[in-house]
């Protein structure tokens, strides 16, 4: 064999190899693009689908109340306006803890040394006239047929503001737990009527969503006491009655239609 013969061999065999490996990498890529394409078509909702909706309804009564109050004191002091305001805030705690609320359920929101400023128009300067001082603490109440007695309580220990009473639930989710199925269940039961008057029947559910309407808190607005200091007799409290929430669960659901 002659030299060009060879040198053409070998050619011929580097761009065969050549070739192979190419047409065995664009299997390899097709095959992937399929499994790809696949495995994407999987995660698609099917087309042919159904989707209902149900709800369903409980009353829940709040376990729960926070009442926020404030000792203000004003002065030209204010290391003393510390000690008054203090004094008088110590005596409210220690009273809402005899009344059984808890040291956990008890924490100072509020700490704020505030000055007065006035502006002095004969020598046009600013200065500072005395300070505010506003120490608020909230308190979580577990009993509720404790509230009024311990917001009527409060004025007479120089708390001199009072907010309102936020009622809440604790723990909503116990309560939900039952309507929840009950709202799955109405929305498959649903389902399998509106399948059948089409004559067809239900596949795997393929999506689902669960909402609620606003529940958790609401306020019960009492009047500020404000311009009550400490031996003042306050004004009789109402009866302050929680009542309870209509708490309803929507949910939505998607099913394969086969």
């Amino acid at each position: 064999m002659d030299t060009k013969t060879a040198d053409k061999d070998k050619a011929y065999y580097k761009n065969y190899k050549v070739k192979m490996i190419l047409s065995l990498s664009l299997v390899i890529l097709i095959f992937a693009g399929v499994f790809a394409l696949t495995e994407w078509g999987k995660s698609l909702t099917p087309a042919r689908t159904v989707t209902v909706s149900a709800d369903s309804k409980v009353a829940i009564a709040p376990d729960l109340a926070e009442v926020s109050f404030s000792v203000i004191t004003e002065g030209a002091n204010p290391t003393t306006l510390q000690i008054e305001n203090t004094t008088k805030m110590n005596a409210a705690i220690q009273y809402v803890k005899g009344k059984g609320i808890e040291a956990k359920d008890v924490k100072t929101s509020n700490y704020n040394l505030q000055p007065k400023y006035e502006y002095d128009r004969i020598n046009r300067t600013t200065y500072i006239s005395g300070y505010t001082l506003t120490q608020t603490i909230i308190i979580k109440i577990r009993d509720l047929s404790k509230i009024a007695e311990i917001v009527a309580g409060l004025p007479g220990l120089g708390v001199n503001e009072i907010s309102s009473v936020r009622f809440s639930i604790e723990d909503p989710d116990k309560f939900l737990a039952d309507t929840r199925k009950e709202a799955f269940d109405k929305a498959f039961e649903k389902a399998k009527a509106m399948a059948s008057m089409n004559r067809v029947s239900l596949g795997k559910v393929v999506g689902f969503s669960e909402s609620t309407n606003n529940y958790i808190r609401y306020d019960y607005s009492l009047e500020k006491t404000a311009a009550m200091g400490a031996g003042v007799v306050p004004a009789p409290v109402p009866t302050i009655e929680p009542g309870s929430e209509e708490i309803t669960v929507y949910v939505t659901v998607i099913y394969e239609i086969k």
